[in-house]
């Protein structure tokens, strides 16, 4: 499982050195690129646009880079196919590069992904001076009328129990930072000892998505497994809390556990980790807005998409109608 883990060092340096030429130049650069297709150079391009004149800059997840950087190798894949102009596409091809995505049985989020990377690379093409063409700007998406939360339900209680009874202190450690804290991956794979609390039983997110900070509160299995991995790791442990930096590590440290235990056709990423988290807080709170700001969603709409209700969840209060 290929991974993107990009140096901020460099990933600035880089932004820097395009950012830093004359706009001719930097223009000229960008419409050579675009005129051969140069997949290296258009996703530089790209990543340094990214980089230097986005909201979330160099603070860009691994996740984001790693879809933007496929869904540009794909278009430029598509454009070569069908003799593009990159500069001055026909104005129906990004609409039949949409529908050659979906009728190559690619599903719905994805193709969104694709299109979106597919969008960055005209911003930076503009960012650039090599063009003023938008094409994707109007362009419609396929919807996915399935709600994320049945095609990728959250895991079960007794599934997640199983895996930490196999689980080492750090793998137990991860598994719970997703399950109980509701973290994202990035943000698991981030936390330092200097943002844990264990006497105020929180601990501090400093980068969430879209480089936004939150507390998050620790239940008292995840600050057992906290406490555990302290003790382990000296009087006062200093950097990060877990020792993987890149996500396939992550992955395979968690699919392992699913095989130990027997159960390895239930693994399902990490995702359902999160969901998990959403959804028991639901069932204590009963309050999408608390559970949204605990998930770190700006929409309360996101969160819906992260709770499985029980199918049954009105039944008592349908009870007494008159």
């Amino acid at each position: 499982m290929s991974e993107i883990t990009p140096y901020v060092g460099d990933r600035l340096a880089q932004a820097r050195a395009l950012a830093g030429l004359t706009d001719e130049a930097l223009r000229v650069r960008a419409i050579t690129a675009a005129r051969d297709k140069a997949f290296e150079d258009l996703w530089s391009l790209t990543l340094a646009y990214l980089s230097s004149d986005t909201s979330a800059g160099v603070r860009l997840s691994p996740h984001t880079l790693r879809a933007y950087r496929k869904g540009v190798e794909v278009l430029l894949g598509h454009a070569t196919s069908n003799a593009w102009n990159l500069l001055h596409p026909g104005r129906r091809e990004p609409g039949l590069y949409v529908a050659a995505l979906t009728a190559s049985g690619l599903k719905p989020a994805t193709v969104q992904a694709r299109v979106a990377a597919a969008g960055a690379l005209y911003r930076a093409l503009r960012w650039a001076g090599a063009t003023d063409a938008d094409p994707f700007a109007d362009v419609k998406r396929p919807k996915d009328r399935t709600k994320g939360v049945v095609k990728n339900p959250p895991y079960r209680a007794d599934f997640v129990q199983a895996m930490l009874e196999v689980a080492d202190p750090r793998e137990a450690a991860l598994l719970l930072l997703l399950t109980h804290a509701g973290l994202r991956i990035a943000e698991a794979l981030s936390v330092e000892w200097a943002h844990v609390n264990l006497p105020g039983r929180r601990l501090l997110v400093a980068h969430g998505k879209g480089d936004k900070a939150r507390f998050v509160p620790l239940s008292g299995r995840l600050r057992e497994a906290l406490e555990a991995l302290r003790a382990g790791s000296g009087p006062a442990p200093q950097g990060y809390v877990l020792p993987w930096r890149a996500y396939s590590t992550a992955y395979e440290r968690l699919q392992r556990l699913a095989l130990q235990c027997g159960r390895a056709h239930e693994f399902r990423g990490f995702h359902a980790g999160r969901k998990y988290a959403g959804t028991q807080l639901y069932a204590a709170v009963k309050d999408f807005t608390r559970v949204a700001g605990f998930l770190g969603h700006e929409q309360v709409d996101t969160t819906r998409r992260y709770v499985e209700l029980p199918e049954d969840d009105l039944a008592d209060a349908v009870e007494a109608f008159r």
